[in-house]
């Protein structure tokens, strides 16, 4: 199949199409197309032709489109649909998905699409599902799933098997529970149909399965089935029940939304936007850090202010100012991002001091390196002195020592009591050490040189 790509042309032709008010072409130009694809037509076209083109579409298709659009499109389209418009759109989505659309609806509009359901067990379903905060396995999971009990037979199982996968649009594992609906276990495919149809399922099925509890943080959950690569997860309440599962599609939402989240960090942006938002919601996650940055420069500015006869004698020390403090927020910055993927992947182990031994290793090596390029730079290119010349490579050596041990340090630290490690990237990561790197840049030049 070949790769659907918006074109200007196409996005014409279907504005075109909306204004003459053409239902069938539309209809026949979006009847094959994946509903990720109708997503992004719909997200390139003009909002009344957005709305125009979801309102003439069957609700089976624009169901799985509403999941795929971008958030500020999805509320402007609901907000144009009445509450049995909307529910007619619910009733065609599993309980996770569908749970996730009604919880962005108003108060008010939540009570009356949920009583527009035709389904009253799926409405029962998501009302459950609402209860949970979203960013829990609870908040995550859905109730569509194949359970069978321990005491029933091969024969009456698949017959149960039948019935509930009515309702399950994929089918990921069997799960085993007992009469109090207490996970026990998992049952193999392969053994199902292999196995006598009189044998009792507690002397076929697994009894070992990974499960997570209602109240677990998503980002657990999603370390946990990328580290054992499951496609689903079983979800239990405090007692052990069965209570819903959670699929790898929503794990893999949940990987996206983090790795965002961090990147906005790391660039110093302090709240979850994107390029859509307004300029004020963009000026708000962006500004903090901004000033942040702001305050770091004006004390680096006070530091070289403190350093003047220094730089009226030996003016070579004002022109790698620049490279020493660019060198210090580089190095941190890497050593950073290594440590917070690490924490992301849960692949940091041992103590700190382990972790801070190595990285200082390793800041030597290239410390080591870059500064016996520095040297031979300033000498040959520059015409440097030597003894200025070993003076800002000795400098330039301690500083990206001090700067990965920062840019170590601080994501462990922070992750230790909680707080998200991503902080420790960019403008924080960045701007402390530029101040240190030349308060220490001219600390050794003043100990070296004599001024």
């Amino acid at each position: 199949m070949a790769e659907f790509k918006i074109t200007e042309e196409l996005i014409l032709s279907f504005e075109e199409l909306v204004r003459s008010k053409n239902d069938a072409e539309l209809k026949m130009m979006l009847q094959d197309q994946h509903h990720a694809d109708i997503a992004e037509v719909l997200d390139s076209i003009e909002l009344q032709a957005a709305i125009y083109i979801f309102k003439i579409l069957d609700s089976e298709k624009t169901a799985e489109v509403l999941l795929e659009l971008e958030d500020g499109l999805r509320e402007d389209i609901l907000a144009n649909l009445s509450s049995k418009e909307i529910a007619e759109e619910i009733n065609e989505l599993d309980t996770d998905d569908a749970t996730d659309i009604i919880s962005e609806l108003p108060k008010e509009k939540k009570q009356e699409v949920i009583s527009e359901l035709l389904d009253t067990e799926h409405a029962k379903d998501i009302v459950e599902l609402l209860r949970y905060d979203e960013d829990t396995a609870g908040g995550l999971m859905g109730k569509e799933l194949i359970k069978v009990n321990e005491n029933w037979n091969v024969l009456t199982c698949v017959k149960e098997m039948r019935e509930q996968a009515e309702n399950v649009s994929r089918v990921h594992t069997i799960y085993v529970v007992d009469d109090d609906n207490k996970l026990k276990g998992r049952l193999s495919l392969k053994d199902l149909l292999t196995t006598s149809v009189r044998t009792p399922i507690k002397d076929v099925f697994l009894k070992r399965v990974d499960s997570v509890r209602v109240d677990a943080k998503d980002v657990e959950v999603a370390r946990m089935m990328q580290k054992y690569d499951l496609n689903s997860v079983p979800v239990v309440d405090e007692l052990g029940h069965l209570v819903g599962r959670i699929t790898i599609d929503d794990v893999v939402d949940v990987i996206k939304e983090e790795a965002d989240k961090d990147y906005q960090l790391a660039a110093g942006i302090s709240q979850d936007v994107d390029s859509d938002d307004t300029i004020l919601d963009l000026a708000r996650a962006r500004l903090p850090w901004l000033i942040l940055a702001l305050f770091g420069g004006l004390i680096s500015v006070a530091v070289l202010g403190g350093f003047e006869g220094a730089l009226a004698k030996y003016k070579e020390l004002f022109y790698f100012t620049p490279l020493i403090a660019a060198m210090a927020g580089n190095v941190g910055v890497q050593s950073s991002a290594i440590i917070i993927q690490g924490l992301a992947n849960d692949a940091i182990h041992g103590s700190l001091i382990k972790r801070l031994s190595k990285e200082l290793f390793l800041s030597l090596l290239n410390g080591f390196v870059l500064s016996t390029l520095l040297f031979f730079g300033a000498f040959f290119l520059l015409g440097v002195s030597p003894y200025i010349g070993l003076t800002i490579t000795l400098s330039l050596l301690l500083v990206i020592i001090m700067a990965a041990l920062i840019g170590t340090f601080i994501p462990i630290v922070l992750d230790r009591y909680g707080i998200d490690p991503a902080l420790a990237t960019g403008p924080f990561i960045t701007t402390s050490n530029d101040i240190l790197g030349i308060l220490l840049f001219f600390t050794i030049a003043k100990t070296f040189l004599g001024f």
